[in-house]
């Protein structure tokens, strides 16, 4: 009988019903869009939190930077070599280390004790400047003329010094020192090889080195070419390419190799460290600013908060004005449904005055309605999913172009826990380039089910309580 008598009561109502169904989804696709866009968002964060730290990595440590002694100078100098050529071409390296004052390799292991970690790896990040060219010695020659004042009226000459100079090309670049016995935590855990192999676990010395496909492809480097950082010869064994987005490193060395380059034995720069519950990234992190003094734990929400540009804006719109729209809207649209079925309700007097006449009790009549905006709520469910999977297709489809841009100021941060994110008073910024998905999750549908169920009880609690109210008496004073 219920189901009988609502099928024809939401058959007879075709248009209110739709109306109904139709402010609750488009309430519940607007839930469903603004929700997948800023899942989208946080993948795109993700991902470029995962380039700087490496897949896996929930926190790093470093130790900020000293301030320089007075009369000191913490920028790099050069020295060359005098030599009596005309022309001879000089090259010198600068190795600093950066990313923050040195750590003892020790305290790897102290960190890998802490409650909490699953565990952690260190690693050396170094800038290397590399200055070449010549210089061209200058020529004396004899201005001319004559001196008349000399005795005898002798002639004579100022002699001058003409041409000579210097021509030097200066090359930048970033190592990072890898453990090529953990490189599934690091720097090296974000780079996809492409070319040629990894560091094997024999190579803890080698003088091999992993290049980033960019920095090859400019340095017109392949598997099997060699370099020399200052003074040492180094064989590219592969190129890499990163997972996502763009890598800040350029060479990659096994980091005994790199703590002899940056003369830091037995140290790291920075420690990756892998937590054993996600969860708990926050305890973790107090445990280890607690243990061990001095340092700066960095964790991947503190990252976060560098990205600016048009994924950080976009991420902003998505988490407070998108989600407050749609908040605002599926209250409107849960209104507007309460209210319209409460007016169906208004002009169905005769009819459920009557029902009551021939002994409907109330609850069954309050049963009617509810069940009617229940309908009426999982039909607006249905649409509303349907029209947010569409949005959400679209969006992805595009996949508009977001920049995030990456900026982390040396001295006394220490680059934020960045992978060689710059050395002391360096500022340095990286721009990457974002594609945006909307993904829709099974949680955002079920959240979508839940929003349609609970629409539908509101407009029938509502109309259900009106419909109660009513009495035989109201449909016979209805008949006119």
């Amino acid at each position: 009988m219920f189901g009988i008598y609502l099928k024809r009561e939401l058959g007879r109502r075709k248009k209110a019903a739709l109306v109904i169904a139709l402010g609750l989804a488009l309430g519940i696709a607007l839930v469903i869009t603004v929700n997948s866009v800023s899942a989208g968002m946080n993948q795109a964060q993700d991902k470029v939190l995962k380039s700087l730290y490496g897949l896996g990595t929930d926190m790093t440590v470093t130790k900020a930077q000293t301030a320089p002694k007075a009369g000191s100078s913490s920028g790099p100098n050069f020295k060359f070599d005098a030599k009596s050529s005309s022309k001879s071409s000089q090259s010198s390296d600068r190795v600093m280390t950066q990313g923050g004052q040195a750590l003892k390799s020790s305290l790897v292991d102290q960190v890998s004790d802490q409650k909490g970690v699953d565990s952690a790896v260190g690693a050396l990040s170094l800038n290397v400047i590399k200055v070449n060219g010549s210089f061209t010695q200058g020529k004396a020659q004899s201005s001319g003329g004559s001196n008349q004042g000399g005795p005898g009226g002798a002639s004579g000459g100022n002699p001058q010094v003409q041409g000579g100079g210097a021509n030097f090309n200066v090359n930048n670049y970033s190592v990072a020192g890898v453990d090529v016995a953990d490189q599934g935590l690091g720097p090296l855990a974000s780079m996809k090889i492409t070319s040629g192999k990894t560091f094997t676990s024999a190579q803890t010395n080698a003088k091999v080195a992993v290049v980033s496909k960019s920095y090859a492809k400019s340095k017109k480097y392949k598997v099997g070419s060699t370099f020399k950082i200052s003074g040492t010869k180094f064989t590219v064994i592969g190129i890499a390419t990163p997972n996502s987005s763009e890598s800040s490193t350029d060479v990659f060395v096994p980091l005994k190799q790199a703590q002899t380059l940056g003369d830091a034995k037995n140290k790291v720069t920075t420690i990756y460290v892998k937590a054993t519950d996600s969860k708990q990234i926050s305890t973790v992190k107090k445990e280890i600013q607690s243990n061990i003094s001095g340092t700066t734990v960095t964790t991947s929400s503190d990252m976060a908060s560098t990205v600016s540009g048009s994924l950080s804006t976009a991420s902003n719109l998505a988490t407070s004005v998108g989600k407050w729209l749609s908040i605002a809207v599926l209250v409107a649209a849960f209104l507007v449904a309460a209210l319209l079925t409460s007016s169906a309700v208004s002009r169905r007097v005769r009819e459920f005055g009557t029902l009551k006449a021939l002994g409907w009790p109330s609850g069954k009549v309050t049963r009617q309605v509810v069940g009617e905006s229940m309908v009426n709520g999982l039909i607006g469910g249905a649409l509303g999913i349907g029209l947010g999977l569409a949005a959400a297709y679209v969006v992805t489809a595009i996949s508009p172009t977001l920049t995030a841009q990456i900026g982390s100021t040396g001295g006394s941060g220490g680059g934020n826990g960045f992978p060689g994110g710059g050395g002391p008073g360096q500022q340095t910024a990286n721009t990457l380039q974002i594609a945006l998905s909307a993904p829709v999750s099974a949680t955002t549908i079920a959240l979508a089910v839940g929003l349609a169920v609970t629409g539908g009880l509101i407009a029938g609690a509502m109309g259900g309580w009106r419909a109660s109210r009513m009495r035989p008496a109201d449909a016979l004073r209805s008949v006119q």
